[in-house]
């Protein structure tokens, strides 16, 4: 019988539970950029490491502020 090719990952660590942040908050903007692609995406949660919880925060978040003009919806750069 053949096994198949199973990779084992490594577990992401969460940066915002390492930080013991509780509520993310729209205005913090330098904690928002860091969650966002080049091109302005949102990244996953399973690149990021984050729980449900955080990354359903973070997405409302970023959207929010998005909505109030402090992050850009796409990125500036052109390619």
């Amino acid at each position: 019988m053949r096994e198949k090719n199973t990779k084992i990952r490594k577990k992401r660590i969460s940066r915002l539970g390492e930080q013991g942040i509780v509520f993310i908050d729209f205005r913090d903007t330098k904690l928002l950029v860091r969650y966002l692609s080049e091109q302005g995406k949102i990244i996953p949660m399973r690149t990021s490491g984050n729980t449900v919880q955080q990354q359903r925060q973070l997405s409302q978040a970023i959207k929010r502020a998005r909505h109030l003009a402090l992050l850009p919806y796409i990125s500036d750069i052109q390619r």
